[in-house]
């Protein structure tokens, strides 16, 4: 069970990638006002969808959820928005850096809030992603990358299911 946090942030080592630390810093424990310098921290406007769907997804802490779920989410509590907007914003939040895209299967891709270096448990009955902490896989040999790439990051899935009893 994950506690009630306002918004969960990484150090600005794991998020080398966006190279802003501000982005995770100087928050003030409002929401809505959190959701907004975040935006601007990473080069995004502000709008009214955004910030609305930026706080669905960063107000409740660390969590997994595809792109129905949070238009489920953004209907419920009367945030006019399309599915494609959400997954528009979404893939935004992810270019970004806010968010790490996570494909279960070729039909299937959370968005993590959770953007710090760890791998996932997905249970296969309750399409689920559970997180692993980085240091409780140990990967093998790295294969080599063609000429002019590198290895971005390893994600492994580790499929679980019910023992039969």
């Amino acid at each position: 069970m994950t506690p009630s946090r306002t918004i969960v942030y990484t150090s600005a080592v794991e998020t080398d990638r966006l190279g802003s630390a501000a982005a995770r810093t100087g928050l003030t424990g409002c929401p809505w006002h959190d959701v907004k310098s975040m935006l601007r921290d990473v080069g995004l406007r502000p709008t009214r969808q955004r910030m609305a769907l930026g706080w669905i997804l960063f107000g409740k802490g660390d969590r997994h959820i595809t792109a129905e779920m949070l238009y489920e989410e953004a209907s419920k509590a009367k945030v006019p928005v399309s599915l494609a907007t959400v997954y528009n914003t979404l893939h935004q939040f992810t270019d970004v850096g806010l968010l790490r895209q996570v494909a279960v299967d070729g039909s299937k891709t959370y968005f993590d809030t959770n953007v710090s270096q760890h791998h996932h448990f997905f249970v296969e009955v309750e399409n689920e992603l559970l997180d692993i902490p980085d240091a409780d896989v140990v990967v093998g040999k790295t294969p080599v990358p063609p000429a002019g790439y590198e290895v971005a990051r390893i994600d492994v899935v580790v499929r679980l299911r019910r023992k039969a009893r």
